[in-house]
This record gives structure tokens, sequence and C-alpha cells, in this order.
């Protein structure tokens, strides 16, 4: 019963929050991935898997920082100096656009690096090919079916399709990666376990704050495809959002997720790795959650009631403590007339400790106060100009009547 280790979607290099620490130089924000990267190889060493299965998308686009590549590099080698096979599927932040251009994880081919082999076209890998990737003495039962990310421009150069049709470009696709996929399981061995792992989108997937996916943008399998039960294990990339898409039935169909919080859409999503038992017919899996993820903090406020207003901020804040080490987002939307009486010093200061803190203003216009049809400006006194602005500004009518009183000895005062 072989032991995989299947994650996906590291975008190792997301530095988009914080600052650099001054003894790697790295932003902190890369150390946190970094870290999560590590966990997940150690578990793999540790715990002896037979297999790590990486779903695609190892960086943030398909031109990653040589320093980047040399800390992906240096995990990817642990493994391989471990003696663990590792598959490397490519995915689309993996892939150079232009045709026969080298996508970001080339290198570990073009060096043949020892237990580790990428897989950049859809193939199916045999017990006999995945013993080459073993050490010596050591078996793998089982099979793999692998379906990296399909490039349009792929698509169409593969398929000879000229039509600008996307609509007409994917469903060429899926039948024929269907037709493929099917041609692979009637040959594979029916007595050993068979594992798919894809980088693509899965009809029914709940979609995480990443999602970039639109109709007709990009390839969506079936659901019917990777529940195939002559299946025992699907491995999907391309999903921020951890979840099994066949809960309860055989075969699990899982994204893991991504390996970090990328920004304030995933704030309230756990991240996990997955450790599974494959054999035929059955499969044991496990979700591993990684631990010391960076807290993202997002709180929304519509603020209805001048009074009081920035402790009304602040309480909509988590307690300070919580806030320490934390990505926080502080939205206030509130009437642009009450903007004066925000303390933003207070509330920076509130959040002082937090790894980085974003307030977001979204002072709101009134609506223009429209007359009667048989009434003109011309035609109201100030006062009563004056009182239709209260009135739009939601002025308490207390303090309507007190202002009025105050505007009236200032447009009329009383005569010495």
């Amino acid at each position: 019963m072989p032991k995989i280790l299947h994650f996906a979607d590291a975008h190792i290099d997301m530095a988009n929050y914080g600052r650099h620490d001054p003894e790697t130089g790295l932003p902190i924000r890369i150390m946190d991935f970094l870290a999560s990267l590590d966990e997940i190889v150690n578990t793999a060493i540790e715990e002896n898997v037979d297999l790590v299965v990486f779903a695609g998308d190892a960086y943030k686009d398909r031109n990653p920082a040589p320093t980047f590549q040399r800390e992906w590099g240096q995990r990817v080698m642990r493994l391989s100096q471990a003696g663990i096979p590792t598959l490397l599927l490519v995915g689309n932040h993996d892939i150079s656009p232009a045709l026969g251009r080298a996508h970001a994880m080339a290198e570990f081919s073009t060096l043949h690096t020892p237990h580790v082999r990428t897989l950049a076209k859809p193939m199916f890998l045999t017990p006999a090919d995945l013993r080459k990737l073993t050490p010596e003495g050591k078996e793998i039962d089982l099979q793999v079916i692998a379906i990296p990310w399909i490039s349009r421009s792929g698509m169409m150069a593969h398929l000879e399709i000229t039509t600008s049709d996307s609509k007409q470009i994917y469903e060429e696709l899926e039948k024929r990666l269907s037709n493929i996929i099917d041609k692979w399981l009637e040959k594979a061995d029916p007595g050993v376990p068979t594992l798919l792992t894809a980088h693509a989108s899965v009809q029914g997937a709940a979609y995480g704050g990443e999602r970039t996916v639109m109709l007709g943008k990009d390839l969506v399998l079936p659901g019917s495809l990777v529940r195939d039960p002559r299946l025992d294990y699907v491995a999907l990339g391309h999903i921020h959002k951890p979840q099994n898409l066949n809960e309860g039935e055989h075969p699990p169909v899982i994204y893991p997720g991504s390996i970090e919080r990328l920004d304030f859409g995933e704030a309230a999503d756990d991240k996990f790795f997955v450790l599974a038992e494959i054999s035929r017919g059955t499969t044991d899996v496990e979700w591993r959650p990684l631990q010391d993820i960076r807290p993202f903090i997002d709180r929304h406020l519509v603020i209805e009631d001048k009074e009081n207003l920035t402790d009304q901020a602040l309480n909509a804040l988590a307690p300070r403590e919580k806030l320490t080490g934390s990505i926080v987002r502080l939205v206030l939307e509130y009437p642009r007339a009450w903007e004066p009486l925000l303390d933003e010093s207070a509330i920076h200061t509130f959040a002082e400790e937090a790894f980085e803190f974003h307030l977001v203003k979204h002072p709101l216009s009134e609506a223009r106060i429209r007359l009667p049809q048989d009434q003109t400006v011309g035609s109201l006194s100030p006062l009563d100009l004056l009182t239709k602005y209260w009135q739009a500004s939601h002025t308490p009518p207390e303090e309507m009547e007190d202002l009025n009183e105050l505007a009236e000895d200032i447009i009329h005062p009383e005569e010495e």
C-alpha cells in the first residue's frame, strides 16, 4: 500500500506584504512560504513516504528570480538526496506561454536529478516507470496518469485548430483528454492502484478568493472524469481552497490548497498538505494542517453613528494581542462629512504590532438633495437650504435645532 504526500500551489515568491529579513535578505513573507515548504519536505523524509506528488505552481509567475529558484531547488534536492521519488507537475504559473520555451522547473529534467521527474505533458507512468525513480531495492506498486496545465496556444497547435472560439477549443480539448484518459485506464493493470494528478479546474469545485478562472478562459474537467471508480486517488492543483470533491466516496478527489495564505481572499482558509495510503478500491486520506501559518485578519465596518467614531473602528479590530504578527486590513465606510472625526493615527497606533496594517477608507458621498418640481434653489431661504443640508447629512434633530439657531444669529444678527 504506497503512501504518498500530495501538495500544490506553493507560489513561494509571493512577496506581496511586509519587509525583508536583515540576515537572509529575503522578504519575510517568502520565508513564511519556505517554512511551510520545509514542513512538507521534513514530513516526507521523517515518515519515509513512497512518493511525493506536487500538483503544480511552484512560483507566482513563469520567470522566477534565481534566488527563488535556488530556494525551491534546495528543497527538491533534499527529497532527492533522501531517495524519495518526487513528481513535479507543471502548472499554469510554471509554463511559458511561448511554444518551445522552457518551463520554470525544467532544470530538474535537464540535470537528470535523481528520483525526481518533471511532468510537462500528459502521460501515463506504469509501475516500471516509477521504479526508475526509486532507490535500489525499493518499489512503488502504483501507476500514475498526469495532466499538467495545457496552454491555450499549445492546445490550438496540438489540435490544429484555427478558430478563435474559446468554447470550441476547450470542448475539443475536454473530449480529447477524456478519450486519452479512458484509453490509459483501459490499459492500466486492474490489480494496481491508479493515481490521477492534474493541474486544472474541475466542475463543482469551490473557488477561493484567488479566483482568476472565467468562463471561456480555463479548461474545466468534468466531474465524471475525476470520479471514475477505476481511479484510487486524484491529486489536484490550481484551486487554493482545500476540498475533497468526492467526500465519502471512492476515489478521493482532492485539492490540498495553497501552502500559505496569498491574500485576504484566503483569510479564513486553513492550509494543508495531504498524506494518503492508496490501495485498489480503497484509500485512507489524512489532512495535515500546516503549522505557524501567518494570520490574516480582515474586518469591514459600516459606521452609522458619528459618536465615538474612532472607538467604533478600534472595536471592529481583533484584540491587540491577536494583531501581533498578523496581516491586517480594516475597511471603513462612513458619510464623507464625518471624516474629520476619524483619528487615523490612533488606529495605526493600536495596530502597530501587526506585521502589516492596511486602513482602507470609503467615505460615502451623500446623494444630491432633490427639490420638489415646484421649488427652485432660488426660492428657498439660506436657513431652508441649511436645514435640507442637515437632513441629508443625517444630523440628529436636536443638533439641527441648535445649529439653525446659531445660523440664525449669524445670518440675522440682532441690531445693537
